[in-house]
């Protein structure tokens, strides 16, 4: 087997499992889970009718580049959503490649993207997605992690970097809206790591998943396509964005998202997926046609993530530190104490509620050795995926635990106290 093999580490979830076996929550509580970000609000009907009435095409087989009808579909959307209309648009024939949901085409991307004969790292956010790492180190590649700390707006900060460690970097992964932290990336930053990409020659691959998720409704999140298209860049040179229909559709086990941007980079990945065999079926083709060309239902979803996010907000400030929520649908507070782990565990046995450790999803980088510091640690994700109800009762239960957990830790009023 590939000896890359070993050297992943465990996914969050794993060690949450393991975090929480042998714990016995209370029977008379019901299970309220807020750490896998699946959303549960009802998937958009209407693409599942298209689905289905077109099921009897899966008797035929897709073509790795889809159908010309949904990379127009998924070019038009994007130009609208962009504005990129008056600055160039997207090629649909060039520009645009459907894929089988952002976490197959990222992972693919990166195997197809890393030039082994050379240094290359790869540059993630951190904390992250834990896919970014996991590809890199399978292609054989070496992570990067540009911390997202408070003081830089939960953003990773690539002024920190030094001159001679981009000469290594074959490849950055934005995520914004971003997950864990909810952070959103401004024009100004990617058009400063859009600079650093053509001074040192490396990729920019943006993971948008969550750009429709977003609390006001007048300002949506730019997007490193848009950064572009200002700078007259019409070619995105460098530069690859990831949209998928999971979020903004409540579609994820349809399995539809899409790669635009630089035909230069769109071209040979391409040719790597010819022979990956990952071609959508043309069902769900269909189905994603009739999700992009919608933007009602999108709207709704906004607004029942808004009720939600509103209902939590008021419930937890007074206890609980976290960032002003812009977009995605995670929360992301800091613990009394700082003790991630066990303010999570002792939650699940008192309350019944799942949460993840923010520490999970970091990696320490300052020190050395288990001295670093992790960006994740003290803080924990919260996934307002549920419904209303029990996203709110969830809250309410967090909410008593910590002010619990505050009285019984001797620096909880020093370390993540509200602000």
């Amino acid at each position: 087997m590939n000896p890359d093999l070993d050297v992943l580490k465990p996914y969050p979830f794993e060690k949450l499992a393991a975090l929480k076996a042998h714990v016995t929550p209370p029977a008379a509580l019901s299970h309220i889970p807020l750490t896998i970000g699946e959303p549960q609000h009802p998937p958009f009907a209407a693409a599942l009718d298209t689905l289905s009435a077109h099921r009897d095409e899966m008797a035929r087989y897709p073509a790795t580049a889809g159908t010309a009808e949904l990379r127009q579909a998924i070019a038009d959307w994007a130009t609208r959503r962009f504005g990129l209309t008056a600055l160039g648009g997207l090629d649909p024939e060039r520009q645009v490649l459907p894929v089988n949901g952002t976490r197959e085409a990222i992972f693919a991307f990166v195997q197809a993207a890393l030039d082994r004969s050379r240094p290359a790292k790869v540059a993630v956010p951190n904390p992250f997605y834990q896919i970014y790492e996991g590809a890199t180190l399978l292609a054989g590649g070496t992570p990067l992690y540009l911390d997202g700390r408070a003081e830089h707006g939960f953003r990773p900060d690539v002024e920190a970097v030094p001159a001679e460690t981009w000469r290594d970097v074959q490849l950055v992964f934005l995520c914004s809206p971003g997950n864990p932290t909810g952070a959103v990336t401004p024009i100004e930053d990617f058009t400063r790591l859009i600079e650093l990409a053509d001074k040192h020659d490396f990729i920019i691959a943006s993971d948008e998943c969550y750009s429709e998720l977003y609390l006001d409704e007048a300002t949506p999140p730019p997007g490193l396509l848009e950064a572009c298209a200002r700078l007259g860049r019409h070619d995105y040179r460098r530069c690859l964005v990831f949209h998928s229909l999971s979020k903004r559709s409540n579609l994820p086990g349809l399995r539809s998202g899409f790669v635009a941007g630089d035909a230069d980079l769109i071209a040979p990945f391409k040719r790597y997926r010819t022979y990956h065999g990952c071609a959508m079926s043309l069902p769900l083709q269909h189905a994603s046609i009739t999700a992009w060309r919608d933007e009602a239902h999108v709207r709704a979803n906004r607004d029942a993530y808004r009720e939600k996010f509103a209902a939590v907000t008021e419930i937890l400030a007074p206890v609980m530190d976290f960032p002003t929520p812009e977009a995605s649908f995670y929360l992301w507070p800091a613990v009394p104490g700082g003790d991630d782990e066990a303010f999570t565990r002792a939650l699940f046995a008192e309350e019944h509620v799942s949460v993840l450790p923010g520490s999970y999803m970091g990696r320490a980088t300052r020190g050395d050795g288990d001295d670093g510091l992790n960006p994740g640690a003290g803080r924990i994700r919260l996934a307002l995926v549920a419904d209303v109800e029990a996203t709110v009762e969830a809250a309410w239960r967090l909410r008593r635990f910590t002010e619990r957990w505050r009285a019984a830790t001797p620096t909880a009023d020093h370390q993540g106290s509200p602000a």
